[in-house]
C-alpha cells in the first residue's frame, strides 16, 4: 500500500482496495479524487521469462491498437492502467456464441496491428524454448517431478516437429478467461506479462485448452481465424501446439512448486494440467501418428 501511495501519478488522497488472484502480480483498484484505476505491482521473474520492460512496452502497445486499457503511469515495480469498469469473463463466457467472433477478432488483431505500436525489443515467447528451460531449472532443482524429465523432454521434442514451420505474429500468450473484461459495449484484453512474438498456433490453442473448448468449437476457432476449414497438416500442428501450452502450464507450476512464495496450491495445479497434457497427448497420438 504504502508503494501504491508513494506513486507520482496521483492528483491527491486515494483509496486502495487489494484484488485476489494474482499469482504473478499483487493487483489493485485505486480511486483517485473519484476517478479509478488499476495498479499491478511486481517484479521480474526470469525464472519464468517474465520482464517487465516487456510487459510495459506491450501494455502501451496494446493500448495504441485499442486492445487493451490506456497506460497511465510506469515505474520499477508498478504499473498504473486505466480502469475497465466491467466484468471479467468465464470460461462458459469465452464459449457463448456472442463472445467467440469478438474473441477471435480481437486475436487478429492483437497479432497483425500490435508490432505498428510495439517500440524497443521484444521478447519471443517459443513454448519449446521455454520447456527446454524449465527441464533445466526443474534438473538444477532436483525437482521431485525430475523423473518425469526424461519422458516430457521427448515428447516435447516430437510435439515441435510436429508444429512444424510457423507464421510469426506478436501473442499475448496467456489466454485464461480472465484476462478478457466486458465493459457491456465492448472486450478488452488485458495482462500482457508473457506477450512476445510467437505462432498464432499458441494463442489458439492456449484460448481453447485454458477455456474447455469441446471438439467442434476448436475446429471452428481454426476455420474463424484462418478463414477456411482447417486440413489435415494444420490440424496436426494445431493438436501439437495445444498439447505444447498443456506442458507448458504443467512445468510452469513444477517450476513454481520450487520457487513461488505465493499461497497456492501449485502440487495439485500440476497433477491437474499434467492429466489434462496426457489425455491430449493420447489423442493427438491415436489421431496423428502414422
Amino acid at each position: 500500500m504504502e508503494q501504491i501511495a508513494r506513486l507520482g501519478c496521483w492528483k491527491g488522497a486515494i483509496q486502495t482496495t487489494p484484488l485476489s488472484g494474482g499469482l504473478t502480480n499483487e493487483n489493485f483498484v485505486v480511486d483517485d479524487d473519484g476517478e479509478k484505476f488499476f495498479v499491478r505491482l511486481g517484479r521480474d521473474i526470469p525464472i519464468h521469462g517474465l520482464l517487465r520492460f516487456n510487459e510495459l512496452a506491450a501494455s502501451r502497445a496494446a493500448a495504441a491498437a485499442g486492445l487493451s486499457p490506456e497506460v497511465i503511469h510506469a515505474e520499477e515495480g508498478a504499473l498504473v492502467l486505466r480502469f475497465i469498469d466491467g466484468q471479467t469473463l468465464t470460461a462458459q463466457d469465452v464459449r457463448r456464441p456472442e463472445n467467440f467472433e469478438r474473441i477471435v477478432e480481437l486475436i487478429a488483431r492483437c497479432h497483425s496491428e500490435i508490432p505498428a505500436h510495439f517500440r524497443g525489443p521484444a521478447l519471443v515467447f517459443w513454448v519449446f524454448q521455454i520447456l527446454r528451460d524449465y527441464t533445466a531449472t526443474l534438473r538444477e532443482g532436483n525437482s521431485p517431478r525430475g523423473p518425469l524429465l526424461p519422458r516430457l523432454s521427448t515428447i516435447a521434442m516430437a510435439l515441435e516437429r510436429a508444429v512444424g514451420p510457423i507464421d510469426l505474429v506478436f501473442g499475448h500468450n496467456d489466454l485464461l478467461a480472465a484476462n478478457w473484461i466486458d465493459d457491456g459495449a465492448r472486450l478488452w484484453l488485458i495482462d500482457w506479462d508473457y506477450a512476445g512474438f510467437n505462432s498464432p498456433l499458441f494463442d489458439l490453442a492456449n484460448l481453447a485448452s485454458n477455456n474447455d473448448f469441446p471438439f467442434d468449437l476448436e475446429r471452428a476457432l481454426l476455420t474463424s481465424y484462418f478463414g477456411r476449414v482447417p486440413d489435415k497438416a494444420l490440424a496436426k500442428s494445431y493438436s501439437a501446439m495445444k498439447c505444447a501450452s498443456l506442458l507448458r502450464e504443467s512445468m510452469w507450476s513444477m517450476v513454481s512448486e520450487l520457487h513461488s512464495s505465493i499461497d497456492f496450491d501449485f502440487a495439485s495445479y500440476t497433477e491437474e494440467n499434467l492429466a489434462r497434457f496426457e489425455a491430449n497427448w493420447e489423442a493427438h497420438l491415436l489421431e496423428f501418428s502414422g
